[in-house]
């Protein structure tokens, strides 16, 4: 009797058991969409975009009762991982999102240097990434084939046509013969920005004075700065991080050096505005996005993310917003929430519109084909200057 009674318990317990596991299953509809932020480290300025920009887009498309895929509503979950800013947290961030959350698609991380880690985690798995901000050419390449991965996008032009595109607005629009570089040796991306730039500058025949090199968390650059000034350049090109830029504009300042310094698209940050004030004034930057574009569907991104977060979205917070706007046309026309369908359909988007432009890929590459925007700092601002095509 008893040995009845306590099959016949652990038969009940198993059917409560299995019947509450299928009301969890039935119940947890959503799609888990990984994200990969810096919240921490040296750019934290750089994940808290990409957290609220994610944060909005997912909000977007939960309010009207989650996203359609072959005719049936998902809600959607975000998962946020910090990277810190470091490569191996980045990897290990990536490697949790899968292996743990399962989740669908991976937004992040924005630095190349976690870009690259991740990269390599989400191709091996076969789940989806798509880097807002990671500029550099090797987080699409697969580095044991040299052939480009299948998994991974981005949401922003290449180091390659941004430094080329920079040295040719640095000779023609401020007419420079003659420009130093000073960069962080310890940032891939930065190295890589440089090197594009002194190589097509000396190219068109401009003059490299001096080529010189800092490490994340340097505060003095006299030295630097001297060698910079003997060398008597017209321009200064400064491919730093936005939390660096202050005190190198300010001891060039000092130094008496009043010519042009031009930056790239790691200046973003809104951040940069309040931290070096009138120094900054007068100085040039390529972008991924201008905040006071006309255009109806920046207009209303913007007034959205202003109500929401009470501040300004910088090229982070929008290139954040179209890499979902990708992912979620992508899950649209795959017709089923599965990761290999969603790759096949993000390879397959041209022509998307996105609040950072038009946004193309061409089958076979993760990179996309889109503009250049030229910033200009002015009285305390980031005002538009110019739009560069590819």
């Amino acid at each position: 009797m008893v040995r009845f009674c306590t099959s016949v318990l652990i038969m009940v317990l198993l059917f409560v058991a299995l019947t509450m596991s299928g009301c969890n299953q039935a119940k947890d509809d959503a799609i888990h969409i990984g994200v990969i932020a810096e919240l921490t480290g040296d750019i934290p300025a750089v994940g808290a975009s990409c957290k609220n920009a994610a944060e909005m887009a997912v909000k977007a498309v939960n309010d009207t009762g989650g996203i359609d895929i072959g005719g049936k509503k998902y809600p959607l979950k975000l998962q946020i991982e910090d990277s810190a800013g470091r490569s191996d947290q980045a990897a290990s961030a990536a490697q949790k999102l899968i292996t743990r959350d399962k989740v669908i698609a991976i937004i992040g991380p924005n630095a190349s240097s976690g870009a690259i880690p991740a990269s390599e985690i989400a191709e091996t798995s076969k789940v989806p990434l798509i880097s807002p901000w990671s500029t550099n050419p090797k987080t699409t390449l697969d580095p044991r084939t040299g052939k480009q991965k299948t998994y991974v996008f981005r949401a922003c032009y290449m180091d390659s046509f941004q430094g080329r595109v920079l040295a040719a607005f640095a000779m023609g629009e401020l007419k420079a013969k003659r420009a130093a570089v000073l960069y962080d040796v310890a940032s891939e991306v930065l190295k890589g920005q440089a090197e594009v730039f002194k190589a097509t500058f000396e190219e068109k025949g401009g003059a490299i004075t001096g080529f010189e090199t800092y490490t994340t968390g340097n505060k003095d650059f006299t030295v630097q700065m001297t060698k910079i000034k003997n060398d008597n350049p017209d321009l200064i090109f400064l491919p730093t991080y936005y939390s660096d830029v202050p005190l190198q504009v300010q001891q060039a300042r000092r130094f008496g050096m009043n010519v042009p310094i031009l930056g790239s698209d790691a200046w973003g940050s809104h951040d940069l505005l309040g931290l070096c004030g009138k120094d900054c004034d007068g100085s040039y930057f390529s972008s991924h996005f201008s905040a006071n574009s006309t255009a109806p569907g920046v207009k209303k991104f913007v007034d959205d993310y202003k109500a929401l977060y009470g501040s300004i979205p910088d090229d982070v917070a929008a290139l954040t917003y179209d890499s979902f706007g990708i992912l979620f046309e992508a899950m649209r026309k795959s017709g089923k929430p599965a990761s290999e369908d969603i790759k096949n359909a993000i390879q397959k988007i041209t022509g998307f519109q996105g609040v950072t432009g038009t946004i193309t890929f061409h089958e076979g590459s993760g990179d996309p084909e889109k503009s250049v925007v030229i910033l200009q700092i002015k009285d305390g601002e980031f005002k538009w200057f110019a739009d560069i095509k590819p």
